[in-house]
């Protein structure tokens, strides 16, 4: 199913939720929908599923326009972070319950259910009120119902926030397969960028209601178009700073400086700004040299996550092993200048890499 949104905006009382939004999906694809808590990923969802009008524009299906066209005469299935089950249906009819509504014969929904039960881990608990079962079994039972409707279009809303690590981890790394011999278009909506990467496929970052960037999951990580789609795609956020780009050479400060890389180098001097990821600032290695004031230093495993005040500006560390430190102690961190992403007066990537 190729779903395209045009000049889609959706506006209530005088909040905007989603500004006019155009992006094209793919048949059978995976899309990600990235972005923090009120970015718009639900209502975006709920606008493709047909659940909200649009203030304006139109949602394409094929290149027919089905704005107009009920929910129920779609071919759409959507899960939510809260799993919904029917309370008074064992396992088997809850996965059952759309192939019965759609007046399949019984032999036929007996083996759908018994299939994506096996695929998800359910057949133990076919018979078992969702009362009976865990969070995570309640979510694999909606998931399951959303696999058998066979749907076209099937919309995930953060489908694994509520489950515990190790689940969560195994879902992750099945979902793509589950959806990948039904043909289906997927939009997988999630607020972590790392989700997005294990997911791999198509990802649009959203952030206030617009859609940043649409494109390959890889390339908007490592090649995002503005300083807005790199905020998005960072958790700990990208450390930004301000420069002075002179000649050849990028001043973070008067005693802190690198040479800049050929593109940039053409460039007009002036004002640009630099993003850095988190795990390319270490407390230790070689590189261009920074100095800063520890504000807090929080060890996760065998990671330390150090937030830092270097030039004025508020940083984070994301290191491998042990590092710790003390409130207000000075500290010395390094960073390899290539991994630098440099913007334009109007926070747009200056496209650096060859």
């Amino acid at each position: 199913m190729a779903i395209e949104l045009r000049d889609v905006s959706l506006r209530v009382g005088a909040e905007t939720h989603i500004y006019e939004t155009n992006i094209s999906l793919e048949p059978g694809q995976f899309n990600i929908l990235l972005g923090t808590t009120l970015s718009g990923k639900t209502s975006l969802m709920r606008l493709m599923a047909g659940l909200e009008k649009p203030t304006s524009g139109g949602l394409f299906v094929n290149g027919e326009n089905v704005t107009d066209i009920a929910v129920q005469k779609r071919s759409v299935a959507m899960v939510y972070q809260a799993f919904i089950n029917y309370p008074s249906f064992n396992v088997y009819d809850n996965i059952a319950s759309p192939l019965k509504v759609a007046g399949l014969p019984r032999k036929e929904i007996d083996e759908k259910v018994r299939r994506f039960a096996e695929l998800l881990k359910l057949t133990p608990m076919l018979e078992r009120l969702p009362n009976e079962l865990s969070g995570g079994q309640q979510q694999r039972t909606a998931l399951a119902r959303a696999l058998v409707k066979g749907a076209e279009l099937v919309l995930l809303d953060e489908p694994l926030a509520n489950l515990d690590y190790k689940l969560r981890e195994e879902l992750r790394d099945e979902l793509p397969k589950m959806f990948a011999d039904t043909g289906a278009t997927v939009v997988y909506a999630t607020s972590e960028p790392l989700e997005a990467l294990m997911l791999g496929g198509y990802t649009a970052t959203l952030q206030e209601g617009r859609v940043v960037q649409f494109g390959k999951t890889s390339t908007i990580y490592r090649h995002p178009e503005s300083l807005a789609s790199a905020q998005v795609f960072s958790d700990p956020p990208v450390n930004i700073a301000s420069i002075e780009k002179r000649g050849n050479t990028a001043f973070l400060s008067d005693s802190v400086s690198w040479n800049v890389p050929a593109k940039l180098a053409e460039m007009p001097d002036g004002a640009y700004k630099i993003g850095l990821r988190p795990h390319h600032l270490s407390p230790d290695g070689d590189g261009v040299e920074v100095g800063g004031e520890v504000q807090i230093a929080e060890i996760s495993g065998s990671e330390s996550i150090i937030r830092v005040i270097i030039e004025g500006n508020d940083w984070v560390s994301e290191a491998h092993g042990i590092h710790g430190y003390e409130f207000g102690q000075s500290a010395s961190f390094f960073f390899d200048s290539s991994r630098c992403l440099y913007f334009d007066a109007n926070e747009m990537l200056i496209e650096t890499q060859v």
